[in-house]
């Protein structure tokens, strides 16, 4: 079976997600830290693109063709990506790290971390795209 192949051993579970950036090259620097610290490796590159993965899950990142029709996750479509993390201190160490960032902001910093009614950061990346990072009881 391919990487690309699905896997009905995985039933259910994300097989990639795709986005596109409207400066590449600031998104990948963001996704590629974010993603690192969450377990993902380099994946592939080209020139409009590159992805990571994750066991059987990968994240692909590409130039957007359109990138006059900004972002907007209040409209229909896709609202943010949530990720599982490691612990509590893996949340307070992205949350710290993120407020370092010049591509990313803590989101709802007066109810941090517990914004959502459990332990979490919630952040926006390049191109307006809030990040999830939920963690364990």
């Amino acid at each position: 079976m391919g990487e690309t192949d699905g896997d009905p051993d995985q039933a259910g579970r994300l097989h990639h997600l795709e986005l596109c950036a409207s400066d590449l090259e600031t998104s990948r620097d963001f996704w590629g830290w974010i993603l690192a610290e969450l377990g993902y490796e380099p994946k592939n590159e080209w020139r409009d693109g590159c992805s990571w993965s994750k066991g059987s899950t990968y994240l692909v990142l590409k130039r957007a063709s359109e990138s006059d029709q900004p972002f907007d996750r209040r409209t229909a479509g896709l609202n943010h990506i949530a990720f599982h993390a490691g612990s509590r201190d893996q949340v307070d160490k992205l949350t710290a790290r993120v407020r370092e960032r010049d591509d990313a902001t803590v989101l709802y910093d007066e109810q941090h971390p517990y914004a959502g009614g459990y332990y979490a950061l919630y952040c926006e990346g390049p191109d307006d795209i809030k990040v999830e990072i939920v963690g364990p009881e």
